[in-house]
């Protein structure tokens, strides 16, 4: 058995019990793995990282992108503007929460969170 189980990924809940091989929610009646649960945890999926934009599509290198939401930027008086269209974005280890590196016309190379872009 686990020491600490993971919460109910559905609906949040600490009430969640071992049963077989799964892990049960009687709050919700959701099952899942508990090494699925490891997995979404770290991000990674086979050895490869995953990421994932702010509706849910998976990003891949070379991908095109569009800014969901408008980004102040230290040092613009403007900023970025959403549906600002990114393309060649390249994905990194995250720095500071940032996992998309690229080049945004305007302003040059830049720093993005996958949270904050859609996939276009």
């Amino acid at each position: 058995m686990l020491d600490s189980l993971p919460p109910c990924p559905e609906c949040s809940s600490e009430h969640a019990y071992e049963m077989g091989a799964l892990l049960v929610c009687p709050m919700c009646g959701h099952e899942w793995s508990p090494s699925a649960t490891a997995a979404a945890e770290t991000g990674e999926q086979d050895g490869a990282r995953i990421v994932k934009d702010a509706v849910g599509n998976v990003l891949a290198d070379g991908d095109t992108v569009v800014v969901a939401t408008s980004i102040k930027v230290k040092g613009s008086p403007q900023g970025i503007k959403a549906g600002t269209k990114v393309r060649g974005i390249r994905l990194i280890d995250p720095v500071n929460g940032h996992d998309i590196d690229c080049r945004i016309d305007g302003f040059g190379a830049m720093l993005l969170k996958s949270s904050l872009v859609k996939k276009a």
